[in-house]
């Protein structure tokens, strides 16, 4: 009974949920990638060249057995894929700047203890 109580708040930890939250996610981005290669790039960019050589999609270029046609394709995913990442990871870091550069208003008992300070000055200088 103690072992199953564990593995549950191990289970239902933050880090854990956010993780699995991560990968369901990046699995559908990873399906919008693949599409939009597959059915947007691959037809409005390589089709000249994939006609050239006289194939009709990027996964029938071969070499003997070996498959590069997949390959070139899985590249341009991972190209796609590290470009919009890194777009989303600057456009966070723009924002986590921002919050930063402001500086927060100093404490009550801060500007108190200021007003205390300078009208000691005052009293002893006067």
């Amino acid at each position: 009974m103690g072992m199953l109580r564990e593995f549950r708040e191990f289970a239902m930890k933050g880090n854990i949920v956010d993780l699995a939250v991560a990968v369901i996610i990046g699995g559908a981005f990873g399906a919008i990638i693949s599409s939009f290669v597959d059915d947007v790039i691959t037809p409005l960019l390589l089709t000249p060249a994939l006609n050239a050589i006289g194939a009709k999609d990027i996964g029938q270029l071969t070499w003997g057995t070996v498959k590069y046609g997949n390959f070139l394709a899985a590249i341009i995913k991972f190209i796609v894929i590290a470009f919009v990442l890194f777009l989303l990871i600057k456009g966070m870091n723009t924002l986590i700047k921002k919050k930063e550069a402001a500086p927060a208003a100093p404490a009550e008992e801060i500007i108190l203890l200021r007003e205390i300070r300078d009208a000691l000055k005052n009293r002893t200088s006067s």
